[in-house]
């Protein structure tokens, strides 16, 4: 686990060619097909090599939530310790590593109630609303939760069926793993970090990225439930639209990955005891 461009694929990858070991991702955005440049999926090489799991399940069009998340990977889990093979968890999204591992709350949830909030805050626009909401009804679920709007909507949703914060409602303690795991932080220096995310969004670029979103925001990826929240992106949609030149581009995209990067860093150092940080040229022992 770690933030973005930390390395956490290339060493997922050599420690699966080590240990016969398959891959999970835990990237909410490499779930959708159609993105592979920008999210930094693996190659079709790697692939071949070693066998990658929830990477490009879905159309980019489809509406993925942790729930989602945590059944399926728990499905892939089990069907590669069935045969004798080593599951290797890698990728960034917090919320679902934390979930897959502690799990999940059991608390109330209403679908109509769920599909209005979602339409109402999922979206850059609804997000201020969203905390202002928040603030009045739930500030402590607000303070925690503040860089999510997916967990501050469910927040939301259970403090309107329940009247108590979610805080005061959840029963798992989030304390217990399960499963028996060794797991490792990723957390380079921040400035070795930032040369990382600028030098990958380079080559990204220079990749194919912009060609890539292109065909992608033309069939409406920045007005869908989940996958609109790539980074990126919409930021190569000003580009091709003529409001950013490519420099500006390449700038504002390391800047917004960055910035999501330390939010990742601050997300992991918390919320995962379990992990010890890893050293680089350290050997990992599974």
């Amino acid at each position: 686990m770690g933030p973005t461009a930390s390395g956490k694929s290339a060493l997922a990858l050599e420690l699966a060619r080590r240990c016969g070991g398959e891959i999970v991702s835990v990237d909410s955005m490499q779930l959708y097909r159609g993105l592979e440049i920008g999210t930094a999926q693996p190659t079709a090489e790697e692939r071949r090599e070693t066998p990658h799991h929830l990477v490009g399940c879905f159309d980019f069009h489809t509406r993925v939530d942790v729930f989602t998340y945590v059944r399926l990977a728990d499905r892939a889990i089990a069907e590669i310790r069935a045969r004798g093979r080593l599951p290797i968890l890698a990728g960034g999204t917090g919320l679902y590593l934390r979930a897959l591992l502690y799990g999940l709350d059991d608390l109330p949830a209403d679908r109509e109630l769920r599909r209005e909030l979602d339409e109402a805050y999922d979206s850059d626009r609804g997000e201020e609303a969203l905390k202002q909401r928040m603030a009045k009804l739930d500030p402590a679920g607000l303070a925690r939760w503040e860089n999510c709007r997916r967990r501050l909507i469910r927040a939301l949703e259970v403090r309107l069926l329940t009247g108590k914060s979610i805080l005061e409602l959840q029963n798992n303690p989030f304390d217990e793993l399960r499963y028996p795991v060794r797991a490792w932080r990723l957390d380079p220096p921040a400035e070795e970090l930032k040369e990382r995310i600028r030098i990958r969004a380079r080559k990204m670029l220079d990749s194919g990225w912009i060609e890539e979103a292109a065909a992608a925001v033309k069939a409406g990826l920045l007005e869908t439930p989940t996958a609109h929240q790539a980074i990126g992106y919409r930021l190569i949609a000003e580009h091709l639209a003529g409001k950013l030149d490519l420099k500006t581009l390449h700038e504002r995209i390391s800047t917004v990955t960055w910035q999501f990067a330390r939010r990742q860093r601050t997300w992991f150092r918390h919320q995962h005891p379990e992990a010890e940080v890893y050293e680089p040229g350290a050997q990992i022992v599974p």
